[in-house]
């Protein structure tokens, strides 16, 4: 299929968005999120809806063509733009090569709050069970940057790995940033041993007893422990 130059392409999702968006329901939408972003004020169905007819129409970009799309597309202001670039690189996830983990990064640190951050998570865990030989020095990496949203994945990418978990890794980043102040950070590593829970509660529970955590990621680890 023949694809739209990428101008053309942000162009029309631009217009079928804001044709269907409902200002007042922006409004709510943009004090949700803290007034960090625009919003048309399209509910989650109504884009996910609107993003599947553009798809089938004008095509799925792949290579540089992706990029550039994904990247404008977190150019915008609006906060539904920057989920059309990630529902398109979300269709293309396993067909990436291994040093698209290189602009993964990048899209975590663009225009980041916890509702992007936490999709592009669940594009990192799948790019990395493609890569494991990825995970050891870019998880050491973001977890050095000082970056709250880099550490937060190296906490939550393997919150659907199930048996699969590395739980030295797990446990080892848990411990290193238990010191963190940040809520983000010590709710995501609460979350990430809440999950962990459900298939081994025996080391979790080991684990939270014989660790110094954060109250909120003490409470929110034992949520599921006997």
């Amino acid at each position: 299929m023949h694809h739209l130059p990428t101008k053309d392409y942000l162009n029309l999702v631009r217009e079928r968005f804001s044709a269907a968006g409902n200002p007042d329901y922006a409004l709510q939408q943009m004090a949700y999120m803290r007034h960090q972003f625009e919003f048309f004020g399209l509910p989650a169905p109504k884009w996910v809806a609107i993003s599947k007819e553009i798809h089938a129409g004008a095509g799925i970009p792949q290579g540089d063509d992706l990029i550039a799309l994904v990247r404008a597309c977190f150019d915008d202001d609006h906060r539904e733009m920057h989920y059309f670039g990630l529902q398109t690189l979300e269709k293309t996830i396993k067909k990436q090569p291994a040093e698209a983990i290189e602009w993964l990064e990048e899209l975590i640190q663009t225009r980041s709050w916890w509702d992007t951050v936490d999709w592009i998570n669940k594009l990192v865990g799948i790019h990395f069970k493609r890569y494991p030989h990825l995970i050891g020095p870019v998880t050491e990496k973001w977890l050095a940057s000082g970056n709250i949203w880099l550490q937060r994945i190296c906490l939550i990418f393997q919150l659907t790995y199930k048996d699969k978990t590395d739980t030295d890794l797990l446990f080892d980043y848990i411990r290193r940033l238990s010191g963190s102040k940040e809520f983000f950070i010590q709710k995501a590593a609460g979350w990430a041993l809440r999950q962990y829970a459900k298939h081994n509660p025996d080391a979790v529970a080991d684990f939270i007893k014989n660790t110094a955590l954060a109250p909120l990621t003490r409470r929110e680890g034992s949520k599921y422990l006997p």
